[in-house]
């Protein structure tokens, strides 16, 4: 994937994101990428603290594509994948993740907030305990700021203003 398509597709998974958060949800996105490295066949936002957008799209796309076509895919991501989130693609069979923000990042944006218990985790690691390979191209500075400023504002307002808890 050449420079302009990695940071094209990560600002799509960013718009992904924040349609997420207008709609309630945390500020993640994903998109899935064929081989052709240009067509997005999915998109998915975040739904909630166990359904992150990588795990649910990778869920996604193995019900819908075979394991082959999926080896030469890529999932791009505005952060990087949690050890859930890994461990779901590699078991989907996406040979390729691409991330802009790492999770370390993530954590000094969000600090100790309830809602996003971070893994200090990379996902090189994960990745690296299995049996297959998994290529990642990740974080992205030319994108970096972009992603962080979404999280960073979102992150604020929760703080401040937890959301309501129902009755």
């Amino acid at each position: 994937m050449s420079p302009d398509q990695v940071n094209r597709h990560l600002r799509r998974a960013n718009e992904v994101a924040r349609q997420a958060m207008n709609q309630g949800h945390h500020p993640f996105g994903a998109i899935l990428v064929a081989p052709d490295l240009e067509t997005v066949l999915l998109e998915q936002g975040n739904v909630d603290t166990v359904n992150h957008a990588e795990s649910v799209l990778a869920r996604i796309a193995a019900g819908q594509y075979a394991p082959d076509f999926l080896g030469d895919c890529t999932l791009v991501t505005t952060v990087e994948p949690c050890a859930m989130c890994a461990g779901t693609q590699y078991w989907a069979n996406i040979g390729k993740l691409v991330f802009g923000l790492t999770e370390r990042r993530l954590l000094g944006l969000t600090g100790n907030h309830a809602e996003n218990p971070t893994l200090d985790l990379p996902c090189r690691t994960v990745f690296a305990a299995g049996q297959k390979t998994i290529r990642v191209i990740g974080p992205v500075p030319e994108v970096e700021a972009e992603i962080a400023a979404l999280h960073s504002s979102f992150w604020t307002a929760a703080q401040v203003a937890p959301p309501k808890l129902a009755p």
